[in-house]
């Protein structure tokens, strides 16, 4: 039972952070459409959007990120411990308990995105909203297939995916 609430915990947890930022984003790049926009503009929001939504959606999320999290739930509902129990969220998304090889490249991403953040939040719109547009979709995509993938954990024969455990 305390396995299921530490994995119900991660899942959560990691919602609320996406959709946090989902909706955050959204806001602001919902202001892109109160500017006068240029062809270049509309192309550059085409761009972004395909490029977000495939680069970081499909490539990052729905392969990669999104399985092994779903992974690492399942393996949470059956392994649980008071300190996998509070920081639920953590374990789930890699922070700790996993290979050091995974934990180096997650460390990276995380001050990776951060830096990209903090460019962006230096562009003045409609650029930062056409930026961050692309990211909702990416970041969308990602939430979506994070509850398919840990539904396919919990609820089919055979997950294939590893929780990536040292």
């Amino acid at each position: 039972m305390l396995g299921y609430i530490a994995a119900l915990w991660g899942i959560t947890g990691i919602s609320l952070l996406l959709g946090s930022a989902i909706y955050r984003l959204s806001a602001i790049g919902m202001q892109t459409f109160d500017y006068d926009l240029n062809w270049y503009h509309w192309v550059a929001l085409a761009v972004s959007i395909a490029f977000m939504g495939f680069a970081e959606g499909y490539r990052g999320f729905q392969q990669a990120w999104s399985p092994r999290v779903a992974a690492r739930i399942l393996f949470l509902s059956q392994n649980v411990s008071p300190v996998r129990l509070i920081l639920a969220p953590l374990f789930c998304m890699g922070f700790f308990d996993i290979v050091r090889k995974r934990m180096i490249v997650t460390y990276c991403l995380t001050f990776g995105i951060i830096g990209m953040v903090l460019l962006v939040h230096q562009l003045d719109q409609p650029w930062r909203g056409i930026v961050d547009l692309g990211v909702v979709t990416g970041l969308a995509w990602g939430l979506a297939s994070l509850f398919i993938f840990t539904a396919q954990a919990f609820f089919s024969q055979g997950f294939q995916h590893s929780p990536e455990m040292p």
